[in-house]
């Protein structure tokens, strides 16, 4: 593909079998293309992603990933067409990309994966933060959340391949809703959304996925102190999840949800 499209799907003609017929159909399908951060025109990772919200991409990974620690640090953001893909040219605050230089970090990820091309092992896992936002959240508002994120999932609704990432303020309500073939991307793309807007994050994110230790590491820099799965958690995730004091759910559905750690902002009533 020599000219990557700013776009989250793209038509093309597919053959369908069924039974005896064969027939030929069109289809839309997710656009998945290499995206390169380069902080103060020093490329630092490559990620294969989906060409949407890349702004937001691009503050939510710097801030998870603890590159910056505040969304002022980052003075400017474009989108520019390469020749073998895209590239997010970041400015970024002095100080910010000094730590960034002195981190040595060169990651080639595939879809979503954030900790390919780490340089060693104690690169591979980021300090757990320390979440110190707080609030109550009814489990009948995080079962209503999984019911509702679907319809707000455009882009899964035309390719069936995308993941979602959404936030809910403590009462439930939706916030925002970020969609990528990856679930990291999808979980940073919402983070700097959030950052940008300047949102509390008093609430619940829910993500499409399981739960990752990394998923748990940038909600928890995120400060969001509740990350809602409907799939399953893994030990370290839960782990970093205990160590952070991050509420940690898993296999969430409308009518039964696991709680894995920190229970204690969680209420039956709604």
């Amino acid at each position: 593909m020599s000219d990557f499209p700013l776009t989250g799907a793209l038509e093309v003609t597919r053959c369908s079998w069924a039974g005896t017929q064969l027939s030929a159909e069109s289809d839309h399908v997710i656009v998945e293309v290499p995206v390169a951060l380069v902080y103060n025109g020093i490329s630092h990772v490559v990620m294969m992603m989906t060409p949407l919200d890349l702004e937001d991409f691009a503050l939510g990974f710097s801030l998870s990933e603890q590159i910056l620690q505040s969304p002022d640090q980052l003075y400017d953001a474009q989108v520019v067409k390469a020749e073998r893909g895209l590239e997010l040219q970041l400015r970024i605050d002095g100080d910010a990309f000094d730590r960034l230089k002195a981190r040595r970090r060169n990651l080639i990820g595939r879809t979503g994966c954030g900790l390919c091309g780490a340089e060693s092992l104690e690169q591979a896992l980021l300090p757990a933060s320390t979440v110190t936002a707080d609030c109550s959240v009814s489990l009948h508002h995080i079962g209503q959340g999984v019911s509702e994120i679907g319809t707000h999932q455009t882009l899964r609704a035309s390719t069936g391949s995308a993941h979602a990432a959404a936030f809910f303020n403590a009462d439930g309500s939706l916030v925002a809703v970020r969609e990528d073939v990856g679930r990291h991307n999808a979980l940073d793309k919402l983070i700097g959304a959030m950052a940008s807007a300047g949102v509390d994050p008093c609430g619940y994110a829910l993500v499409s996925s399981r739960a990752s230790y990394e998923m748990v590491a940038k909600t928890a820099a995120a400060n969001i102190p509740i990350l809602a799965a409907v799939s399953a958690p893994t030990a370290l995730a839960i782990e970093y999840a205990q160590a952070s004091g991050l509420t940690l759910l898993g296999h969430v559905q409308p009518q039964r949800q696991q709680i894995y750690t920190h229970p204690e902002r969680l209420r039956v009533s709604s």
